[in-house]
């Protein structure tokens, strides 16, 4: 049974608890908080929910040819929870894999190319899928225009923490919202809400918040 199945008030059936359950999401409160810790040589992102009970952290490596991160369940990494990998050399269009430590995979996440200069569009799949499944678009664009024009800039950019923040909407293709990704306000690092806006099976959802993971980064980076 196809663990990825909607749930029940989309006008599917959901499965089964035991089949759909990810053990990190079980108890899970939103929304989320996503705090990036990039002021460092080792680069570290933590996801912890309203009660503040840690359920993801990466410590990502720089300068690697080929995208490869390690996402755990905690901050002392005793436990894997999935690993992220790009399907070529660094490029505009690389697709990013997520799968769980035995390889079984999670889902993937796409640029949509050149309609993504603008307005950040990216395309994110369930596992067999060649047909997105849900998207992930850029909310207001120019909000994050100025976020990287002037974040930078001191006092200035300490202002413009509280007006403007850059938010990403996921939705399925049919239209219906799923999860949101909005930047707060914070000082020297990058911190985000997710919040749930529809409802997703615990894998989906496990999926979107990865492709959030990476929307952030690859945001970033592009500046």
């Amino acid at each position: 049974m196809n663990p990825y199945t909607p749930p029940a008030d989309l006008g599917i059936p959901p499965i089964p608890q035991s089949q759909d359950m990810m053990p990190i999401l079980q108890g899970a409160q939103f929304p989320l908080r996503m705090s990036f810790k990039f002021f460092s040589l080792t680069p570290t992102i933590a996801i912890t929910d309203a009660t503040g009970r840690q359920i993801l952290f990466v410590r990502r490596q720089f300068f690697r040819l080929r995208e490869q991160i390690e996402v755990f369940a905690d901050q002392a990494r005793s436990q894997k929870v999935a690993h992220i990998k790009a399907d070529r050399i660094i490029d505009w269009s690389a697709r990013y894999s997520f799968s769980e430590p035995n390889g079984a995979p999670i889902g993937a996440v796409g640029r949509r190319g050149w309609r993504s200069l603008w307005r950040a569009h990216y395309d994110v799949f369930n596992p067999g899928d060649s047909v997105p499944d849900f998207a992930i678009r850029e909310v207001n664009p120019m909000a994050k225009v100025v976020d990287g024009l002037v974040g930078s800039i001191p006092i200035i950019g300490l202002l413009s923490l509280y007006f403007f923040h850059p938010k990403y909407a996921a939705s399925r293709q049919e239209g219906s919202p799923v999860l949101t990704l909005t930047k707060v306000p914070a000082f020297l690092e990058g911190r985000f809400m997710i919040e749930r806006e529809g409802p997703s099976t615990d894998r989906e959802t496990l999926n979107v918040i990865l492709a959030f993971l990476l929307v952030t980064l690859l945001e970033r980076r592009r500046g």
